[in-house]
């Protein structure tokens, strides 16, 4: 019998050992390329560096940094005018790409170049989109002076130049590019959705909106909570568009949380500081993720069906 059973085992063994070495490139790349970065940042965020100025030396200051950040306003408006862009960027997008699914998933002629017109914004390099904007809302030759005033150009407004216009305009330009990404999450859920629970609905008299409101959107929510999750994240570590089309400015008007901690590390040098402000924005997307999976992902996964 034991000899039997060891013979049984070596199959086992080596599907094991294959399966190990199939695995095995994957796991590298993953630890060298993300798990690696992550546990150095945390040991930077740990440490009192200054780039370019190794004379003021290399100190271990445990958790200084993530004090100073508590008491930093600087940083705490950074983390608040964050929150705000990311809550409504995340609603307008996530709100917009139903409407895009929903149009996208009926038959019409020209669908497939609907839907492929539909990607191009996402498909523009972020960088691309800013400077588009940023030239739509200049305040001597952009096009949205020109529609809006015509010829009166001592009317022009220097949008990009009033706190309240230019946070809204980065707004505006991320949900312009990236409500199309949460629409085409939104489709794929749009499509797994069987057509005779409409026909079934028809037949006992359900209008449009009560067929969105009991039959589409609750099956909707595994997409939905894919389209929050992705949006969050991304809204959350937003950059390049504060970067190129306002430099966090007029003031401080537009500086976000990621922009606060890029000028911390390469304009002010401070390694551990700005590395911390980096682990922060770590942190929050994380207990984001984490609420969002506890408030709507156990009804997902089917624990209120059992």
């Amino acid at each position: 019998m034991s000899g039997g059973a060891s013979i049984g085992q070596m199959p086992e063994n080596r599907e094991r050992v294959t399966a190990w070495a199939m695995v095995m490139p994957a796991l590298a790349i993953t630890l060298a390329f993300a798990l690696y970065p992550v546990v150095q940042s945390l040991l930077l965020s740990l440490r009192r560096q200054f780039l370019g100025v190794p004379a003021l030396g290399d100190t271990f200051v445990g958790l200084e940094n993530f004090l100073l950040l508590a008491q930093d306003p600087v940083a705490r408006d950074a983390f608040l005018r964050t929150l705000g862009f990311v809550l409504c960027s995340t609603i307008l997008e996530v709100g917009l790409g139903i409407g895009i699914a929903l149009v996208l998933h009926e038959h019409f002629r020209g669908r497939g170049w609907v839907r492929a017109a539909a990607l191009i914004p996402w498909a523009i390099p972020t960088v691309v989109a800013s400077q588009m904007w940023r030239y739509i809302f200049n305040d001597q030759f952009g096009l949205a002076n020109l529609v809006l005033y015509g010829d009166e150009v001592a009317r022009y407004h220097p949008w990009l130049a009033s706190p309240t216009w230019a946070f809204v305009i980065i707004i505006f330009a991320d949900v312009w590019k990236t409500a199309s990404f949460a629409g085409l999450l939104v489709l794929a859920g749009l499509q797994v959705i069987p057509d005779d629970l409409y026909d079934a609905a028809k037949i006992d008299g359900a209008n449009a909106w009560q067929r969105f409101w009991h039959i589409t959107l609750p099956l909707l929510k595994p997409a939905l909570l894919l389209a929050l999750l992705f949006r969050t994240m991304d809204a959350f570590r937003v950059f390049d568009l504060v970067f190129v089309m306002t430099q966090g400015g007029p003031g401080d008007a537009t500086q976000v949380l990621q922009f606060y901690g890029y000028k911390t590390l390469f304009t002010e040098g401070r390694i551990g500081y700005g590395t911390a402000i980096s682990v922060s924005v770590f942190l929050a997307i994380f207990s984001l993720s984490l609420v969002y999976l506890r408030l709507v992902g156990s009804g997902l996964l089917g624990k209120d069906a059992r």
